[in-house]
């Protein structure tokens, strides 16, 4: 992620003005890549539990990692919303670490009764 993410075009092309400003408030250059590569490892995490192309929570911005008092939260498009399991409520739970050169992430979708 490192190589990746000296790329302006990268990263204004798959994350949001929010995730890069929290990303560059990082400081050292290893340390905004690990916070780039924890939100896209969130991205990732997220369609394998959603089913949502990749493409549409990177290239299509249907998706952004914001940090709330140091609480990671994922917030969707109402687009990418309705994408998955509707008319079902839906509670996203996320888990990011990452140490070195390692991001991990872990997305859980908690869902609410379908209306009868």
């Amino acid at each position: 992620m490192l190589r990746a993410v000296r790329s302006r075009h990268f990263v204004e092309r798959v994350f949001r003005p929010e995730e890069i400003v929290y990303a560059e408030a990082k400081g050292g250059e290893r340390a905004r890549a690990a916070s780039y590569a924890s939100a896209f490892a969130t991205r990732e995490a997220f369609c394998k539990a959603s089913g949502v192309p990749l493409t549409e929570v990177t290239l299509g911005k249907g998706f952004c990692l914001l940090r709330e008092g140091g609480v990671p939260k994922i917030e969707l498009s109402p687009r990418t919303e309705a994408s998955f399991l509707p008319g079902r409520s839906k509670r996203l739970w996320v888990s990011l670490t990452h140490d070195g050169d390692y991001a991990a992430a872990v997305v859980i979708i908690e869902t609410g009764e379908p209306p009868p």
